[in-house]
């Protein structure tokens, strides 16, 4: 089945908010998440930060904070062993360090909570989570949610998987 770019509607507040989700050429759909931050940089983001897609959709980062350099950066023991916070039967991810305007891209195919951070900012609540398909999927796997591994203030920056799919996508702006 192929997407089309106002195929998925959400009723939020008693409205219905179209997200736009594309489809590349090859038929498969893809959502971007863009690396954020102000021009001083007190503050960077993951716009947006919370976001609902089907198994097998293409999730591609840029990078369009100016003055840093970010990654995106799955919590799993083989990457800096961080606390898993991928379904199982993911693979882990590392962009490594992206330089303005550059692009990391992955596809997300096991159902279940991806949460990720970026290496240098994490601390500065620079986290997101992806909600690949829905709970009732076969082989869904919520584990991150009960994972722990993070500070405090670090769980309480992600976005819930019920708000995530209620939404369709959290971005920070929604937040002000």
């Amino acid at each position: 089945m192929i997407l089309t770019r106002r195929e998925l509607l959400i009723g939020a507040s008693g409205a219905l908010l179209a997200v736009n989700l594309p489809v590349l050429a090859s038929g498969q759909p893809s959502v971007l998440i863009e690396m954020r931050g102000t021009a001083r940089g007190e503050r960077v983001w993951f716009d947006p930060f919370g976001v609902a897609v089907k198994p097998g959709t293409r999730v591609r980062f840029v990078n369009r904070d100016s003055g840093n350099a970010h990654t995106v950066t799955a919590y799993h023991p083989e990457v800096l062993g961080r606390v898993r916070r991928i379904p199982e039967k993911a693979i882990p991810f590392n962009s490594d360090y992206l330089l303005p305007e550059d692009t990391y891209e992955l596809i997300l195919t096991s159902p279940g909570v991806y949460d990720f951070y970026c290496i240098p900012h994490e601390q500065a609540g620079m986290v997101g989570r992806v909600v690949v398909g829905d709970p009732g999927e076969k082989g869904w796997d919520d584990s991150a949610v009960r994972a722990g591994g993070v500070a405090e203030s670090i769980e309480a920056a992600f976005p819930s998987v019920e708000s995530i799919l209620a939404s369709g996508s959290i971005s920070a702006s929604e937040l002000k």
